[in-house]
């Protein structure tokens, strides 16, 4: 997708096209039965559990869920509002999203322990559920994930790119995607006093940026990196080359193996 000949970065691209083919109708809340769309493989502990990002659903995750043993068992899910899930009203915060979660495993009759794996605002989204849930989780996966502060972040320090993300919101963002965005900075705080799980955590990253990315974003994005070894106790970031922001699509084998790393505590292969 090209606007007035700037060319758009794929996330963004991805935002658009999420956002022409998400339902626009229903009013459905997370707490009744039956309108959450959910992909349960395996068995087994601990349950790897899956969070999506900014108008994703759990489709998004389908290479790297397709790619774990049978013997543990994996979640997946649209949050309300994406994929084949009805949307709701009210908060759409982190913490929101981490009691939602939470919900939607006590509904399909999975308990902890969970490797909490998350993709871009869903990685933040996994962030809160670790901070308010630390008793809970083994293992933590980030994949490309939204720092706390990124908004405010990219705001000051690439203007540019945030401009990109002001029209996108406007235009090509579905109701559910502008109250995810706008709501990324409720209980900052209140996440920020809790200590951080001491449970084995990896955080990959992009081996590669986009040209319109390269400079004040991509700076940007590389000191965000940096903050997840106290976030999260991570020890550093992991870039994987050849893959952009959605690692999971560019590269779902390396997604695979940090999962399985962190659930086993060994380096193990992913299933063909």
């Amino acid at each position: 997708m090209k606007r007035a000949g700037f060319p758009v970065p794929s996330w963004v691209r991805v935002l658009r096209a999420g956002a022409l083919a998400l339902a626009a109708s229903g009013c459905a809340t997370a707490n009744d039965p039956g309108t959450i769309e959910r992909k349960v493989m395996g068995s087994g502990t601990p349950v790897v559990v899956f969070q999506s990002g900014l108008g994703d659903g759990q489709g998004v995750w389908s290479a790297v869920q397709g790619r774990l043993p049978k013997e543990l068992t994996s979640f997946a899910f649209s949050r309300p509002g994406y994929g084949g899930s009805k949307p709701r009203d009210g908060d759409h915060s982190p913490c929101a999203a981490a009691t939602e979660l939470r919900a939607e495993l006590r509904r399909a009759g999975l308990g902890p322990p969970y490797v909490l794996v998350g993709h871009s605002l869903g990685g933040l989204y996994q962030y809160a559920y670790a901070k308010l849930h630390p008793g809970e989780v083994a293992g933590i996966v980030l994949v490309e994930p939204t720092h706390p502060q990124h908004w405010p972040r990219m705001q000051r320090d690439a203007p540019a790119m945030a401009a990109v993300v002001r029209t996108a919101r406007l235009l090509a963002f579905s109701p559910t995607m502008r109250r995810e965005f706008d709501d990324q900075l409720r209980c900052h705080e209140s996440l920020e006093a809790l200590p951080p799980p001491q449970v084995p955590t990896r955080v990959l990253v992009r081996g590669q940026f986009l040209p319109p990315e390269i400079g004040a974003f991509e700076q940007m994005s590389r000191e965000s990196w940096r903050d997840w070894s106290s976030l999260l106790l991570a020890k550093g970031v992991e870039p994987v080359e050849g893959a952009g922001h959605y690692i999971q699509r560019d590269r779902p084998a390396a997604v695979a193996e940090a999962i399985l790393a962190v659930a086993r505590g060994r380096r193990l292969q992913p299933e063909d």
